[in-house]
């Protein structure tokens, strides 16, 4: 299903992202995270760093088109934040998304469960301690897919270590036209039961 307006305002944010040197997934890896959460037909995606919201669009967009679900996003800068939001209420996809500005780490523990997909793709040292922190939420079969586990293994070796160890996970490479990473991979999980 093509949607010329979303496509021409994920066009502007990617394009945003890129002058000012923003991290993002850029449009492979978005479209990969889209066919997961498209299988995974999640209620309720949480999001650990927002940025200026362009994996938001991409989650709650595709949300939209299965017709279910909320995504519930993290961004720790209060100015990325607020641009985030004026681009979610332009794409008209502000009803199906909660904002939640300040720590990930605190602010993740007011996220009611259960959660079906967990996205982080925030700073990597904060993959653990903000999986941690809503573990006990997680349903069984849930989701978990942290971006740039390739260039942040070494910062997020403590999450990696736990969900290959105790969970069903992979890896999946990405070639991108990222100048600041043109190569970098994704850890996709899904939780065993507890």
């Amino acid at each position: 299903m093509t949607n010329p307006a979303f496509d021409a305002l994920i066009g502007e944010v990617d394009a945003a992202c890129r002058k000012r040197s923003i991290p993002m997934l850029g449009p492979h890896r978005a479209a990969r995270l889209c066919e997961l959460i498209r299988e995974a037909r999640p209620n309720i995606v949480v999001e650990v760093g927002t940025a200026i919201g362009y994996s938001g669009l991409w989650i709650a967009n595709t949300l939209q088109e299965l017709g279910n679900g909320r995504l519930l996003t993290l961004e720790l800068d209060p100015e990325r934040a607020a641009e985030a939001g004026r681009y979610f209420q332009r794409a008209g996809l502000d009803g199906r998304i909660m904002l939640l500005v300040g720590d990930a780490r605190q602010r993740i523990f007011e996220v009611a469960g259960p959660i079906d997909f967990l996205f982080l793709d925030g700073g990597f040292e904060n993959y653990h301690p903000c999986f941690l922190a809503c573990k006990d939420r997680l349903r069984p079969g849930a989701w978990l897919v942290a971006d740039n586990a390739g260039i942040g293994a070494a910062e997020m070796a403590d999450y990696l270590d736990e969900v290959r160890g105790k969970h069903d996970s992979r890896t999946e490479w990405f070639e991108t036209d990222l100048a600041w990473n043109p190569r970098d991979a994704m850890e996709i999980s899904v939780v065993r039961g507890h």
